[in-house]
């Protein structure tokens, strides 16, 4: 089961039937001059499923005429922690606190840059070696303004955003892992 938010209740996720193809001449194509007219509310898409994330799929909806960058962090589980050998990670969220606290994160990058869009999509239950654990998707006018924010997305959402991560290793044992980030965490 997935939940995509756009405002702030949680919703189904539904599917959009693709748009029809461009036609030289049709009625669906745009001019230039049409498109330098667009105008685009900016989005805020925030996403926590257990089906295997698409980096194409998240960056597809930042993208956006207005802007010409795209910055993205991925973070992928890797084969190996503190000499063991990890088979997968496994991922817990208290979800309604989750969501408030990743549209505080939109709501500060708005406030520190110019950016089109902003996605940020979380991967729950287990996830295997090598795939994708989240993706952050920004879009802006320039590279500056989406490189920062998605490195202050993903360093913010560490240290605030109730997400447990708990690593199962090769011999069958498993570790919930303390995120040496968050705030909550005590220096003992």
């Amino acid at each position: 089961m997935s939940w995509e938010t756009s405002s702030s209740s949680f919703t189904q996720e539904t599917k959009l039937p693709l748009s029809p193809p461009l036609v030289e001449g049709s009625a669906f194509e745009l001019s230039r001059k049409d498109m330098d007219k667009v105008e685009e509310t900016s989005k805020d898409i925030i996403k926590f499923t257990a089906e295997k994330l698409s980096v194409d799929d998240v960056s597809q909806l930042v993208t956006s005429p207005l802007c010409g960058a795209i910055s993205l962090f991925v973070g992928t589980t890797r084969n190996n922690f503190e000499g063991k050998k990890v088979i997968s990670l496994e991922y817990e969220a208290y979800l309604p606190m989750a969501e408030n606290e990743i549209r505080k994160i939109c709501s500060d990058i708005r406030q520190k840059w110019p950016v089109k869009h902003i996605a940020v999509f979380h991967r729950l239950g287990l996830v295997p070696v090598s795939e994708a654990s989240i993706i952050i998707a920004v879009s802006s006018a320039h590279r500056a303004a989406s490189l920062e924010a998605v490195t202050y997305a993903i360093d913010t959402l560490k240290a605030r955003v109730p997400i447990w991560k708990k690593e199962l290793y090769e011999e069958s044992s498993s570790s919930w892992k303390r995120n040496k980030e968050c705030f909550w965490a005590t220096n003992s």
